[in-house]
């Protein structure tokens, strides 16, 4: 089965990867040096972010990346996050990605970071534009590789 034998339009492949994680006492603040790790090896930088989606195990635990990071509120959780929406095991990783690429579709953004930490201190991260031309950057919970995916 290929792309091009069933005429599919391919969101994604993977053009570099990186991986980050913090002491599991303080594991909420994972994404934020995954983030900025993930964002050098990509050579973009946080002003090249049009939104985030940043998955709050905690409320508070959002707010100390947001500070660590001094990301502007207004790009964050636009529709809102895990708190209204819910989070659930093993989904959360999806559910941030769509509702990430859903809005910056529908408001032109080019790039966007999707992230989520991990109880042992590890960091899932996305760093995702619109389909003309960028990166997804996406870390699968099993695994210990981050990966940019160019769409």
């Amino acid at each position: 089965m290929s792309v091009k034998e069933h005429q599919l339009n391919p969101l994604a492949k993977i053009v570099t990867s990186a991986t980050a994680g913090v002491n599991p006492t303080i594991m909420g603040i994972g994404p934020a040096p995954a983030i900025r790790k993930v964002l050098s090896k990509a050579n973009l930088t946080l002003d090249d972010i049009g939104l985030y989606e940043l998955n709050e195990a905690l409320a508070a635990q959002a707010l100390a990346v947001l500070k660590e990071l001094d990301i502007d509120q207004e790009k964050v959780n636009v529709n809102g996050g895990a708190v209204a929406f819910g989070h659930p095991v093993g989904a959360s990783g999806a559910r941030i990605t769509y509702s990430l690429a859903l809005e910056m579709q529908k408001r032109g953004i080019k790039y966007g970071i999707a992230s989520l930490c991990i109880g042992g201190g590890n960091c899932n991260f996305i760093c995702s534009t619109n389909r003309e031309n960028g990166f997804i950057i996406f870390r699968h919970p099993l695994s210990s590789i981050n990966r940019i995916l160019k769409i």
